[in-house]
């Protein structure tokens, strides 16, 4: 099988996340800041060539009430232009509702200082993205 690439989409970061090659678990990978000049596709392309994900799921971030606001708009942006990019990797997505409160409360639970937190957060909410679509059996 291969590997599967999760994405948390943010205005600041992108946190990233791969499968193992069974895509039966999520591992954090890093955190692309983004420069607003576009400068993350040139990552993304790195990443493309040297993972050859055949999948992306990206987190869809919908409001509680379960519409979708301005992040999940620009989630969707994302993953048109993700797609138009990357023509042979298919787009999924993954609610996302929770996955930074409950990546906060992973790291602190752990012990991890606010500033080392705030460093890794974003490459962790991708895993878990990952992790639960890959739990829901839709590599399959």
């Amino acid at each position: 099988m291969d590997r599967v690439l999760g994405i948390d989409v943010g205005t600041k970061r992108i946190g990233l996340a791969v499968s193992d090659p069974l895509g039966i678990t999520a591992q954090p990978r890093e955190i692309i800041v983004r420069d607003g000049q576009g400068s993350e596709w040139r990552r993304f392309v790195e990443l493309v060539d040297e993972l050859k994900p055949a999948r992306v799921v990206i987190g869809l971030p919908f409001n509680m009430d379960g519409t979708e606001g301005e992040q999940a708009a620009a989630a969707r942006l994302f993953a048109k232009t993700f797609s138009r990019k990357f023509p042979g990797v298919t787009v999924d997505f993954q609610d996302e509702r929770l996955t930074t409160a409950a990546t906060e409360k992973l790291l602190i639970d752990a012990g991890m200082r606010r500033e080392k937190r705030r460093k890794s957060r974003d490459a962790i909410a991708a895993a878990l993205i990952l992790q639960t679509w890959l739990d829901a059996g839709k590599n399959d």
